[in-house]
């Protein structure tokens, strides 16, 4: 059976100053981590795209989705559970999402920074990750209606990297494009994509609905 719990991250080996490590040590168990994740204002990237490692997510104090899965995963190291994240991808022009993958016992849940009322955070209530994936498709779809989520990729380590995507000063682009390219899973055949009902009127309304404002 698949474990996620390892070794906790040791405040030595994580590069983080006393202040930093307090923050995310006290984000102790999952639902701890969403809600923290809540609480910061959405990072619209006004000034350019971001990839910002988990010190300049807290110093900055916003974050996107792919800062949120960092800061997620960090947390959870520290904690003694593997930094998993997960890479959900779809069809143009509509956006990738990353999450942090966490499990209690043999389920998988996720943690998610977004800004609007759907992607958001999973209870560990799924026995699979396709099938946690699979919990996100109906909510994504573009303005038209067009359900657009095609593929997922395998849980990623970010242990696999060391821990300097946690106080790392570079934009962390390649590291999500490491992410990007990693394997991925296909979820729909051919014939399913074609045969896609759109999305109602009335999910097309609540999914405009944000959290911040921009």
């Amino acid at each position: 059976m698949f474990s996620t719990r390892v070794k906790p991250l040791d405040f030595k080996k994580s590069g983080l100053n006393e202040e930093e490590w307090k923050t995310l040590k006290r984000l102790s168990n999952p639902k701890k981590i969403q809600d923290f994740l809540n609480f910061l204002p959405f990072n619209f990237e006004e000034r350019g795209e971001t990839h910002c490692s988990v010190r300049y997510a807290l110093k900055r104090g916003k974050a996107h989705c792919f800062e949120g899965a960092l800061l997620a995963a960090a947390a959870l190291w520290i904690s003694g559970r593997q930094p998993l994240i997960l890479d959900l991808v779809t069809l143009r022009p509509d956006f990738d999402h990353v999450v942090a993958l966490f499990k209690e016992d043999r389920y998988w849940g996720a943690i998610s920074k977004t800004n609007h009322a759907v992607l958001r955070y999973r209870e560990p209530v799924y026995e699979s990750v396709r099938e946690l994936v699979m919990s996100y498709f109906h909510e994504y779809f573009l303005l038209d209606g067009k359900k657009t989520l095609r593929s997922f990729s395998r849980p990623f380590d970010l242990s696999t990297k060391g821990a300097t995507w946690i106080t790392s000063k570079e934009n962390l682009a390649s590291l999500a494009q490491t992410l990007d390219r990693s394997e991925h899973i296909r979820i729909l055949s051919p014939k399913q994509a074609r045969n896609l009902r759109k999305a109602d009127k009335i999910e097309i309304q609540t999914g405009k609905m944000v959290e911040y404002k921009k």
